[in-house]
């Protein structure tokens, strides 16, 4: 674990030198990532969330709740492979007969395997493993978390902005967590013109588990835009 966090700080330090080297070993991180995503069944979710709750913490059984119907809803459920919300997921994809699939990251604590995945690929880099990610999935579902959880929804959030992915709700599961970040999105980058009001409507926010899975399920039948169905619009993030 302690070299391949060296070997990270070696590839995006300035002074780095050995680039062929490098650039191949990413390179065939890349390959094995595609080679395992073929693996995983469409559809697909992604669900992430905070690596340090426990069996027992509303959070994880509302995540293993969300794996649980997600696969009886006959979608793959895939996480970042470790512990807390991700064993929950997985864990939950397991219990409703689904393929559950780990892409786990090296890093000197928190993130040991869990042991519910059906597929699992552990990288070096996150780059590549932010790219199998999405790539993988049909739509985002993120529970309460911290850094980690927060760098992909705004992976997310800037991929479907730019049209680099189509039709990719990303739902967050809990108003009391994420309420304050919706209302700062909604009172400084929208009122100042940093974003569009299409913009804020790519964030679906709600508490309950049925209506997160309900989002992405339907949204991938009817091959939608980012936009919450007009059904599901009082549990989406306020409009603009």
């Amino acid at each position: 674990m302690a070299a391949a966090g060296q070997a990270d700080r070696r590839i995006l330090s300035a002074q780095e030198e050995a680039v062929e080297r490098d650039v191949e070993l990413i390179a065939d991180e890349f390959r094995r990532g595609f080679a395992t995503v073929a693996r995983v069944a469409d559809p697909s979710v992604a669900i992430f969330g905070s690596a340090r709750i426990a069996a027992g913490d509303p959070v994880y059984e509302s995540a293993r709740a969300a794996g649980r119907l997600f696969a009886q809803a006959g979608f793959s459920v895939v996480t970042g492979g470790g512990p807390g919300v991700m064993e929950a997921a997985n864990r939950g994809a397991r219990e409703g007969g689904g393929l559950s699939v780990g892409f786990n990251i090296e890093l000197p604590h928190e993130q040991q395997e869990n042991p519910y995945l059906d597929v699992s690929l552990t990288f070096r880099h996150f780059s590549s493993r932010k790219t199998m990610l999405v790539k993988a999935a049909e739509g985002f579902v993120l529970f309460p978390g911290g850094f980690g959880t927060l760098d992909e929804l705004f992976e997310a959030l800037t991929l479907i902005q730019t049209g680099k992915v189509l039709h990719f709700p990303v739902v967050l599961v809990g108003s009391d967590y994420w309420r304050g970040l919706v209302d700062w999105i909604h009172a400084r980058l929208l009122e100042r013109g940093m974003i569009s009001p299409d913009d804020e409507r790519l964030l679906f926010l709600t508490d309950e588990i049925e209506v997160a899975v309900d989002t992405i399920v339907q949204c991938y039948r009817r091959n939608c835009a980012a936009a919450p169905a007009p059904a599901l619009e009082q549990e989406a993030t306020r409009q603009g």
